[in-house]
């Protein structure tokens, strides 16, 4: 029995999530219908990261196992033209017996756009995080700066969770402006649950001035979520790369 490696793209708007849940759809259930339909066989599958509704993917990676004998060519044509419109395979892998998608990870890539600008925008609405109010990146930098390192992500860690290990080492946290478009982009060798959009609303609130950068430092030695600002919402979220 091989063990495949897909690398998926998906627009996240419909779906309650990556991983499935009775009676609404996900994306972890769309993959398991297209490979039921493939090999007439019930196969789960295993995401690197469990995004939450709304949230998209550049880059997920996903593992199963199967004894269907078909190339990698293959089950990228098949599963693509059985999966809905808004799910992308891009490529498809044989790896090693031990590969999983989730623990072979050593590290993954976020990026979480806004749309600063007074008014709002049609084609962007479900795509990013429309602030009106005008954003000082400068000091959004500045604050983003103290989150770099190994540090306890207890208070940008979303609840409930049962995650034992609070630690996470952020290697690299950059905001890019594009004109009315500001990116954030997280690497990380782990992130814990909305870790990405908790840390994006707090720097918003550092953006409007609610809170001066120096805070980022005591908020990570609060070790408590109540300390750090809102979460932002999962629609500007991205799941741009694994590593392994």
């Amino acid at each position: 029995m091989a063990t495949w490696k897909l690398t998926i793209e998906y627009d996240g708007t419909a779906y309650a999530g990556w991983q499935r849940q009775p009676d609404r759809p996900t994306v972890q259930a769309a993959i398991e219908a297209a490979l039921q339909r493939i090999t007439q066989t019930e196969i789960p599958v295993t995401g690197a990261g469990r995004t939450d509704a709304g949230a998209h993917a550049l880059g997920q990676v996903v593992s199963f196992r199967s004894e269907k004998p078909m190339s990698p060519d293959k089950w990228v044509r098949a599963l693509n033209g059985l999966l809905p419109p808004d799910i992308s395979v891009r490529s498809a892998e044989i790896m090693a017996e031990n590969f999983h998608a989730r623990y072979s990870a050593r590290g993954k890539l976020y990026e979480y756009r806004i749309l600063n600008r007074p008014e709002r925008s049609a084609l962007e609405r479900t795509r990013t995080w429309h602030v009106r109010k005008r954003l000082d990146v400068v000091a959004m930098r500045d604050a983003a700066g103290s989150l770099v390192g190994r540090h306890d992500f207890s208070s940008f860690q979303g609840s409930p969770t049962d995650e034992k290990d609070p630690i996470c080492e952020v290697r690299r946290l950059e905001i890019r402006q594009e004109q009315a478009v500001i990116r954030f982009e997280a690497e990380a060798d782990r992130f814990l649950k909305q870790m990405v959009r908790a840390i994006v609303g707090t720097l918003v609130e550092v953006g409007v001035w609610k809170r001066p950068p120096k805070s980022l430092k005591e908020i990570l030695e609060a070790k408590d979520r109540r300390a750090a600002g809102v979460t932002a919402p999962a629609h500007g979220l991205y799941l741009v790369r694994v590593d392994y």
